[in-house]
Parts: structure tokens; C-alpha cells; sequence
């Protein structure tokens, strides 16, 4: 048997975490090294390493992992005109993908420069 990732342990309650939204499919939480403001992770429940390994039969939950994003966005107002977020999915390790378990940044609550990397 595999160890679990980080994440899956988060949602196995092995290792607490600040969760801001959780249903069947994902669960949410602050980033415990935040580099906005605002720093939420979406991470699904099923165990996907990354967006390149995720099938065509995943598409509905990763519709889900985006609108839990804009939901929880929405709940910090930061979907006002005045206001924006960036949403990144980091893929492989040039990618920047530290954690291997698909999972979805939600940034903002400062100026975010282009390009990110």
C-alpha cells in the first residue's frame, strides 16, 4: 500500500488543517505557507496526482474543484470588479507541483504579478 500523500491525510483528519468548505467530492483549506492574503487550497477527494493523469470520466469533478473555487471567492469578496484572484494548478516538477494529489490554488488579496514564475 502506497503512503498516503499530505493531502490525503488532511482529509483522513490524520493532520488538522483550517477548512473553509468540504463535500462529498473535495475539501478546502487555508495554505499554511500563504503567499497572498488570501491562500486556499482545493484539493478533490479522490486520489489524483496530477491534472496530466486525470481522465475524461474526471471532467465533472474537475468542473467542481473550479466552482468551489469561485464559490469560495465569492464568500471572501473577492469576485468584486474591484477585486480578482488567480486560480493555478501546478502539473509535474517543473510545474511547480510539490504535493503529488491534484489540487487547486485560489490567490488573492494583492496585486499578482504576470508572469507568476
Amino acid at each position: 500500500m502506497a503512503e498516503k500523500t499530505l493531502f490525503e491525510r488532511i482529509i483522513d483528519r490524520d493532520i488538522p488543517a483550517e477548512i473553509v468548505h468540504e463535500d462529498d467530492l473535495c475539501i478546502a483549506f487555508d495554505d499554511i505557507s500563504p503567499q497572498a492574503p488570501h491562500h486556499v487550497l482545493v484539493v478533490p477527494k479522490k486520489p489524483l496526482p496530477r491534472l496530466a493523469e486525470a481522465g475524461d470520466e474526471d471532467a465533472p469533478l474537475l468542473g467542481h474543484l473550479l466552482i468551489v473555487a469561485r464559490q469560495i471567492a465569492r464568500e471572501r469578496g473577492l469576485s468584486a470588479s474591484d477585486q480578482g484572484f488567480r486560480i493555478i494548478i501546478n502539473n509535474g516538477p517543473n510545474g511547480g507541483e510539490s504535493v503529488p494529489h491534484l489540487h487547486i490554488h485560489l490567490l488573492a488579496g494583492r496585486q499578482l504579478d504576470w508572469p507568476p514564475g
